[in-house]
């Protein structure tokens, strides 16, 4: 992932290929990518939509790199990922490795996070549930939809969305 959002993450560059955002080719297949100007627009819309678009969510993601503030989105996705864990086995260590990377007050990316809202999270993650980060993780969802949100739509990575329509295809040889 971090070689397709390489085309985003300089602050001074405009953008104008997709094809970094793209998958490693598979076997024999066409793909295409085609990003509209409506999509672009309609991440404007909210940031619950901006979220769920695949490249969307890739522009806001490479948007935070550049301001230095990507643990939150990268939290964000990692709760995402933990509610989706069905064993009680991996909730635990899922648990564990979201506390220690981005809640622990020493942890390497921490979010900023309020003391009861941390301690109410570490008090659930002595049982972990799917919903033991849901507190947090929409603590964070809010402060970025508050204060990064509008940022990323003022900023040139989306304003530079705007202004083109995009469409690549790709096809492996045979």
């Amino acid at each position: 992932m971090k070689t397709r959002l390489a085309c985003l993450s300089n602050k001074s560059d405009s953008y104008t290929d997709f094809t970094e955002f793209l998958p490693p080719a598979q076997d024999r297949t066409t793909r295409c990518l085609k990003l509209t100007k409506d999509e672009v627009i309609r991440w404007a819309d909210s940031f619950d939509v901006l979220l769920s678009h695949k490249y969307g969510l890739a522009a806001f993601r490479a948007f935070l790199k550049t301001e230095f503030s990507d643990e939150n989105i990268e939290f964000w996705m990692a709760c995402e990922e933990y509610k989706k864990i069905k064993t009680p086995a991996k909730l635990v260590t899922k648990a564990n490795k979201i506390y220690n990377e981005f809640i622990d007050v020493k942890a390497p990316r921490e979010v900023n996070i309020d003391f009861r809202t941390r301690e109410v999270t570490r008090q659930s993650l002595e049982e972990p549930t799917p919903s033991s980060l849901n507190e947090v993780q929409s603590r964070v969802h809010s402060l970025m939809e508050k204060d990064s949100y509008p940022r990323f739509l003022r900023s040139k990575i989306y304003q530079d969305l705007l202004k083109t329509q995009y469409t690549h295809c790709q096809r492996n040889s045979v």
